[in-house]
């Protein structure tokens, strides 16, 4: 898993609440067995009209958010089903990071799990995060998880809170398998142990 430290990139503003895992990747995507590959279909009902052209009303077809790796969204981000396939999908298309108040457990605990880093803040703080996206385009912040603050260049800093344990995994870049194997040799010495 990619360790996440400070990241500094390009914001797309997505202003809609309850965005949900079958937006963000549909059901029928759903069929790979490997991680990889989901990014092509990252909010693919919004992304393209109905022969396959981009969308351009949709936020991530903007100019402004060419080449985003910050999305900032609203409220409730992630609802609805389970699927770990959203996380895959987002961080294939290139997003290292979401900004939003709040966020659906599942979606939350996912994230962790797979290198991607959710970030709560505020209300007004992501409200504010949305004005200056609107006026600095194309509009960049950083994400510092080794301070947990979110900045930019033009005078904003909000602080977040994380579990420390989640914090931890993160900047060391450890997925379960990789904690597991962190304790090898113990590992190792009860098989050796127990061997039949």
């Amino acid at each position: 898993m990619q360790p996440f430290t400070k990241h500094t990139g390009i914001v797309a503003a997505m202003d809609r609440a309850n965005v949900d895992t079958d937006q963000i990747i549909p059901k029928q995507f759903l069929k790979r067995i490997e991680r990889t590959g989901f990014g092509q279909f990252l909010f693919f009902d919004w992304r393209f009209d109905a022969t396959g052209a981009n969308n351009p009303e949709f936020e991530l077809n903007q100019p402004e958010a060419h080449g985003a790796t910050v999305l900032l969204a609203r409220r409730n981000f992630g609802s609805g089903s389970s699927r770990e396939h959203a996380v895959w999908a987002l961080a294939d298309y290139g997003f290292r990071a979401v900004i939003a108040p709040t966020f659906a457990d599942i979606f939350y605990n996912n994230s962790f799990k797979n290198g991607f880093l959710p970030v709560k803040l505020k209300e007004e703080e992501v409200e504010e995060l949305f004005r200056r996206a609107a006026s600095h385009q194309p509009y960049r912040v950083t994400v510092d998880l080794e301070q947990c603050t979110v900045t930019d260049a033009h005078g904003f800093s909000a602080s977040f809170e994380i579990d420390e344990f989640r914090r931890h995994t993160l900047l060391h870049g450890l997925d379960d398998i990789a904690l597991t194997l962190q304790h090898e040799d113990k590992i190792t010495d009860y098989e050796t142990a127990h061997h039949r």
